[in-house]
């Protein structure tokens, strides 16, 4: 037995394992064992927030952040992958265009090359895609970026930013030009730099300059070049800024100050936000205009560090030339002295290719300087101040070896290097034309002259080159392109208008008239050869030296009505624009273009051929203005205005225009001018007037009588009259012109000589016709019954000619007893014609019942005659017809006759036909009511 201490110490006695053995596990161990089985869900779960993606697995917000890595391996990357991004999902720009244009505006100025130019490319493509009114709320920071970029200290970055302003000048022009005077001042700092006040001062610039020329040698291009491309950019610039801005008149060629046209200006605030119009605003509600108001619609911008304000004022404007021009200048001097001095055989100096592209960007930009100013009159005292401060300058540098020509160089295969590659990367090849050089010249010189005083006398010496070298140009028959020619009609107005010399005058004037005359010019060229001419011609009442008759002016005015006849057609705005020139000098009485437009009147208002039916209606309508003008209207002519009226070739209301400017010239309107202004003879006016009447020519009428075909109701027993169905747009337009001539004819004053002349005229021309178009019957019976009066009754021949129309007309009436909609005008016009002709002509409705009182009437007519008798006999019933009820009255008797051989021939016992039915009863409602008239018929009914 053991002790309690021995048991106590077996309890804690540790258990001795062998090695290998596995340790038994505890009576209360724990199984931690388990089991796992994956559970696949294939989509129904699945949601990418990520967005689209590049190939490489980049969504947009990953690619903009990778602009601002350090590494340019990676923002080149980026860039290239945001450009794929967007080509492939172009609704993300929509999305994301406020973070990307601010991001790629960052990269402008990245020091690395190959990333500058990705972002080029990338803002290309931007701006090809979205549109600049949703680029303008983010264009200030573009243009912040811009400018850091321009004005950077590193050259790389400078050359690389007018790659950037290439491309938001071809895309977003409107918006760089909001903004002129921070981006000119960056343009003044790429060639040059501000001269320091302090220090020696012993040396006076000339004309107070603060700017000189910078040379820097670290650039890959020459000085040359680079300030060759900057004035590229530049010209550029100021045209965008031109372009937008609003002016008074467009000066371009012909910018015509006499016109007094007031241009209006549309405003909308969006226009108004992005300073695109300007808007002045008078205190005292315009009581009391102040130019210089207090109030303002938003406080004034602050102005740049260069201009000092913005060019908004002539001011301004000429602060900026003072600045400009003796740099342009210095760089014009610069590549002139590099060039070597040479002339050719023909007299004209010789310069290289790039001297040639500097000298002209020089001379445009001089041109658009002008251009800047806020309205003409500014323009005007800016050429005075040019004239003042720099025309020695100009006639030194620029005339003195005028007119130039290009240095032909031999070119030689060279190995191309990365150098050249840069350097024709930053300044583009820029061809100029000699031509265009010397044109453009030519305005810069001709803007200087000056008009008046003893200016006008020195200012020859120096513009007789220029005059010699257009004349030369334009009567050499060189054919120019538009832009040249524009430039040098230019040039000859302002040369015009300006010396006011009329030996100069008809010395230009002569050679334009030389290009004008050449053949085959295009439309565009002789449009803007007949604006010159048309708006010189509109200059003369207010220069004398023009006033006097050019003699040029007169030989092509004299020539536009024959160039009109063989024009034709071919070219309705040319066409357009002759006609506006012809009618503004027959309006003056010009009397070489008024004889010449005598002459060819015949060809321009042929009927078929003529120049009046195949124009459109507005140059229709100045035509037929022409006609007032006219010295004479000879019968040949009034023939062919008769048939355009009638022919349908123009419309109604020109027709009526064309009869009552007739009228008007002639001696028996009662024109106050006297009958030796009467253009028109009394035989031939009333012969016009008649012919215009019928609305068919004789020759027309003729082969209407040979005409067999559905249009031509067939000749009953009643009359040999056969009706010709005329359209319903014919029928209205002759309808409209017959009431035109009907009111010139009671103008005349004496009515029974009119309806005396129109007697004459059915029984002369009219009355042995056997098909008659139905407008030309309604047309007659229309002014027979405004014509007669009861002193002059009708003739026999005219009677029988009249009831057989109105005979023809009712029966055609009968078949279009139910008409479609369209032809309700034309019945009622019909039915009107005849029952005021029947009403107002004495003995019409005998005739007309004698007619219908023939006894060998066919079966078939019956219901026919019958039905134009209820016709007749249901009009009476309303009072504005009580003369056609009291014609019918007067002649019961045969009416009653006619009715009883109806009756007797189609009543067949018990039964009656309907229209017998429908006459009956009309005549006993109209006529057997009346006492003491019972007739036989009354046991009938």
């Amino acid at each position: 037995m053991k002790s309690k201490k021995k048991k106590r110490q077996d309890d804690f006695q540790k258990v001795k394992l062998k090695v290998g053995k596995t340790k038994p596990k505890a009576n209360n161990a724990t199984n931690t064992n388990f089991r796992t089985k994956g559970i696949y869900l294939s989509e129904q779960l699945k949601k990418d927030t990520s967005g689209p993606t590049t190939h490489r697995q980049l969504g947009i917000n990953d690619l903009l952040s990778q602009l601002h890595h350090y590494n340019d391996n990676v923002k080149n990357s980026a860039l290239l992958g945001l450009r794929e991004l967007l080509t492939l999902n172009p609704s993300l720009l929509e999305e994301h265009l406020s973070r990307l244009l601010s991001e790629v505006a960052a990269v402008f100025t990245d020091k690395d090359g190959s990333v500058r130019s990705a972002t080029t490319r990338l803002l290309k493509f931007i701006a090809q895609s979205v549109p600049a009114e949703r680029v303008a709320p983010f264009f200030p920071l573009l243009s912040a970026h811009l400018s850091c970029a321009m004005t950077h200290i590193d050259t790389g970055i400078q050359e690389d930013s007018i790659k950037i302003l290439d491309v938001l000048l071809e895309h977003y022009p409107a918006l760089l030009a909001a903004r002129p005077e921070v981006l000119l001042t960056n343009f003044l700092e790429l060639i040059s730099h501000r001269q320091n006040s302090g220090g020696n001062k012993k040396v006076q610039e000339p004309k107070g300059r603060t700017w000189a020329l910078s040379i820097n040698p670290s650039r890959a291009v020459t000085s040359q070049q680079w300030r060759l491309s900057v004035l590229l950019r530049l010209g550029r610039f100021l045209q965008a800024v031109v372009e937008e801005r609003p002016v008074e008149e467009t000066e371009g060629v012909f910018g015509s100050r006499g016109e007094g046209k007031l241009t209006p200006l549309h405003l909308t605030w969006e226009e108004l936000a992005f300073r695109k119009t300007g808007v002045r605003v008078y205190e005292h509600s315009g009581g009391k205009p102040t130019p210089r108001s207090s109030f303002t619609l938003r406080p004034v911008a602050d102005s740049g560090p260069a201009l000092g304000q913005c060019l908004d004022s002539a001011e301004a404007v000429q602060s900026f030339a003072a600045t400009l021009v003796p740099l342009l200048l210095e760089v014009w001097v610069e590549a002139s002295t590099s060039d070597s001095a040479q002339s050719s055989s023909e007299g004209t100096h010789l310069l290289t290719p790039d001297a040639m592209s500097v000298m002209f960007q020089v001379l445009s930009i001089l041109q658009l300087l002008r251009k800047l100013a806020p309205t003409l009159g500014h323009r005007d005292a800016l050429d005075a101040w040019f004239h003042k401060e720099y025309l020695e300058d100009f006639k030194q540098h620029f005339m003195k070896n005028f007119p130039y020509s290009i240095l032909d160089t031999p070119k030689y295969k060279k190995k191309v290097d990365l150098k050249r590659g840069k350097q024709t990367a930053v300044s583009p090849g820029l061809t100029v034309e000699p031509l265009a050089l010397n044109i453009t010249l030519c305005q810069v010189m001709v803007s200087l002259s000056q008009g008046q005083g003893l200016c006008r006398e020195t200012d020859g010496d120096w513009l007789s080159p220029v005059k010699i070298f257009v004349r030369d140009t334009l009567g050499s028959g060189v054919k120019l392109n538009y832009r040249h020619l524009h430039m040098l009609l230019g040039t000859v107005w302002k040369m015009v208008l300006s010396q006011r010399s009329k030996a100069v005058t008809e010395d230009l004037l002569a050679a334009v008239y030389v290009y004008y005359r050449q053949k085959h010019l295009t439309l565009q060229a002789r449009s803007l050869l007949l604006s010159f001419y048309s708006k010189l011609y509109l200059q003369e009442q207010g220069h004398t030296h023009i006033a006097r008759r050019s003699k040029v002016l007169c030989r092509w005015l004299a020539s536009l009505p024959v160039q009109l006849t063989q024009l034709g057609h071919r070219n309705p705005a040319l066409s357009a624009q002759m006609i506006t020139s012809i009618q503004t000098a027959a309006s003056r009485g010009h009397k070489d273009l008024l004889t010449s437009l005598q002459t060819c009147a015949c060809t321009i208002y042929d009927a078929q051929e003529g120049v009046l039916v195949l124009l459109p209606a507005e140059s229709q309508q100045r035509l037929v203005q022409l006609l007032y003008f006219l010295p004479q209207m000879p019968q040949p002519l009034l023939v062919q205005l008769s048939c355009c009226c009638t022919a349908g070739r123009i419309t109604a209301t020109l027709a009526t225009s064309l009869i009552r400017i007739v009228h008007l010239r002639s001696s028996l309107s009662g024109w106050a001018g006297g009958p030796q202004e009467a253009a028109v003879q009394d035989v031939d006016y009333v012969s016009f007037l008649f012919s215009t009447m019928t609305g068919f020519s004789s020759d027309k009428l003729a082969s209407l009588q040979e005409l067999r075909d559905d249009y031509v109701l067939p000749p009953s027993s009643v009359t040999p009259l056969s009706l010709y169905c005329t359209h319903l747009d014919q029928f209205t337009h002759h309808w409209d012109v017959v009431e035109e001539v009907c009111r010139c004819l009671e103008a005349l004053g004496s009515k029974p000589h009119c309806f005396d002349i129109v007697q004459n005229g059915i029984c002369k021309y009219l009355n042995k016709l056997r098909v008659v178009p139905d407008n030309m019957a309604a047309g007659l019976l229309k002014a027979v019954s405004r014509l007669v009066e009861p002193s002059v009754p009708p003739t026999e021949p005219t009677l029988r000619f009249l009831s057989h129309c109105c005979f023809s007309l009712l029966a055609q009436l009968v078949t279009l007893q139910q008409p479609p909609e369209e032809t309700n005008h034309k019945r009622d016009a019909i039915w009107g014609a005849c029952v005021s002709a029947l009403s107002a002509v004495p003995r019409l409705l005998r005739t007309l019942l004698q007619l219908m009182q023939g006894k060998d009437l066919r079966d078939a007519e019956l219901p026919q005659l019958g039905q134009i008798l209820s016709m007749l006999l249901s009009s009476c019933s309303s009072k504005q017809h009580m003369p056609l009820h009291s014609q019918l009255t007067a002649s019961s008797a045969l009416l009653q006759d006619i009715i009883q051989h109806l009756t007797s021939r189609c009543y067949r016992g018990a039964t009656r036909q309907q229209w017998l039915t429908d006459l009956l009863y009309y005549y006993s409602v109209t006529l057997l009511q009346s006492p003491g008239k019972p007739g036989p018929l009354r046991r009938v009914l």
